[in-house]
Order: structure tokens, then sequence, then C-alpha cells
């Protein structure tokens, strides 16, 4: 755990607010700490070597729309079993200390 609260935001609004895991640089929220309306499933998919093959929600907030902006790895290979089904950020959410 990095010990501390962190939340991610985009547009504007906090889209996911509580303790995170860091994994290289990326922290990853439990699941329930995302505020679920604003997430939309993708059908996009990557594939780490070492972690797995990656899901991901597209994020919406007041009109506008954020592709891909999240993943999740829903079933980690070994190596990264400790952030199964938590949630990363890029494309722009801001994850910051919540305030």
């Amino acid at each position: 755990m990095s010990g501390k609260r962190m939340q991610a935001e985009w547009n504007g609004k906090v889209i996911a607010e509580g303790e995170t895991v860091v994994v290289e640089g990326n922290h990853y929220f439990e699941d329930g700490a995302r505020k679920k309306e604003y997430f939309k499933p993708s059908q996009h998919t990557s594939v780490c070597g070492w972690k797995g093959t990656a899901s991901y929600y597209s994020i919406e907030v007041d009109g506008k729309t954020n592709d891909n902006a999240c993943w999740y790895y829903p079933t980690a290979l070994p190596a990264a079993k400790n952030i199964e089904n938590r949630v990363a950020f890029w494309k722009g959410v801001k994850v910051s200390p919540a305030s």
C-alpha cells in the first residue's frame, strides 16, 4: 500500500479515491474506490508479459469521454496478483494525494 489516500481526477471530477498499490509508478486503486457512474466498459485490451491481459474502461464526465483511460487486470499473472482487479489511470487522469 502507498499508506496514503490518493484520488484520481479527470475533467474536474474526482473519479476514484482510496489507498493504492504502486507498481511501475502507477497507482492501482481498489475497484470499489472508483465512482462507477463515470466508467463505461471498453472492448480494448493489451498484454503485459508479467502482469497479464489488461481490460479497459472509458471515462465519461459531463458529456466528455476519455477512451480507454482506465485499465485493470481481471486475471493477473502470479507476479501481479497484488493488483488483480485494481484500476489504474493514464491519458490525462491526474492522481494526487486526496484532499
